[in-house]
C-alpha cells in the first residue's frame, strides 16, 4: 500500500501519522490503534485523536465503525470511479449533427472534493418544474446554510422534511416549490440539512 500523490493538503504531522499508518498496516496486516500511534510519536492519545479526526475530515482516513479500535482504513485515491463514455451531443430542440467525442464522465466528479454527500429518494411532485420528479434520487451535500435560489433539504418544526428552493427575505424564509399548482411555505423556523447538487433518474 502506498500513499497517493492525490491527497488533499496535509500538515507535516498528519503526513507522518499517515506514513506510520501505512507502514504499520503493511507490516502487520491490520490498522494501528490510537494508542499505538501515540506511542510511536511519544504523544498522548488525545493529541493523536485530534490529528486522526482531521485526517477523517479531509477524507484521507475512514472509520469502519464506531468503537472499533482498529477500524480506521486508508481511502484509496488511486482506484478509478465509475466512468462512462460521453459519446457526443444530442439535440433537445432543433436537430444538430451528431458528433462523437472521446470524453468520459467520472461519477466521482459529481461530488465536491471531500464533501459530505448523501442520497435521498424523492416522493411527490412539488419540484417537477425543476425536473425533479417522484422517484428520482437527489445527491445532497450536507450543509447548514444555503444561498437564495438553491434547492435544499429543509426541516420544519416537528421534524417534517421537504425539498424546496430556499429564499431568505424580509426576516422569514420562503420555501418555494417548483410546481405552479402549489403555494410556497413561509416560515421563521427552518433548519437546512443540505443542498441538492445532482439528480439521478431511473427510467
Amino acid at each position: 500500500m502506498k500513499i497517493s500523490e492525490h491527497l488533499p493538503p496535509l500538515t507535516r504531522r498528519q503526513r507522518d501519522i499517515l506514513e506510520f499508518f501505512v507502514g504499520y498496516k503493511e507490516a502487520n496486516g491490520i490498522s494501528p490503534t490510537l494508542e499505538e500511534i501515540a506511542r510511536n510519536f511519544g504523544l498522548n492519545k488525545v493529541t493523536i485523536f485530534g490529528h486522526v479526526s482531521e485526517l477523517e475530515k479531509k477524507g484521507v482516513l475512514v472509520r469502519a465503525a464506531k468503537g472499533v479500535s482498529r477500524g480506521l482504513q486508508l481511502v484509496d485515491f488511486e482506484s478509478p470511479g465509475l466512468r462512462l463514455p460521453i459519446r457526443g451531443t444530442i439535440a433537445a430542440g432543433a436537430p444538430i449533427q451528431a458528433i462523437e467525442t472521446d470524453e468520459a464522465l467520472d461519477f466521482a466528479d459529481l461530488i465536491p472534493p471531500h464533501g459530505d454527500v448523501f442520497v435521498l429518494r424523492v416522493q411527490g411532485n412539488s419540484m417537477i418544474e425543476d425536473a425533479i420528479c417522484d422517484g428520482d434520487l437527489v445527491l445532497v451535500e450536507r450543509r447548514s446554510q444555503a444561498r437564495n435560489g438553491e434547492t435544499v433539504v429543509a426541516v420544519l418544526h416537528g421534524e417534517e422534511a421537504t425539498l424546496k428552493r430556499y429564499y431568505l427575505e424580509n426576516g422569514h424564509v420562503r420555501l418555494q416549490p417548483a410546481n405552479s399548482s402549489m403555494q410556497p411555505i413561509l416560515t421563521q423556523e427552518v433548519e437546512v440539512r443540505g443542498v441538492v447538487i445532482g439528480v439521478v433518474r431511473r427510467f
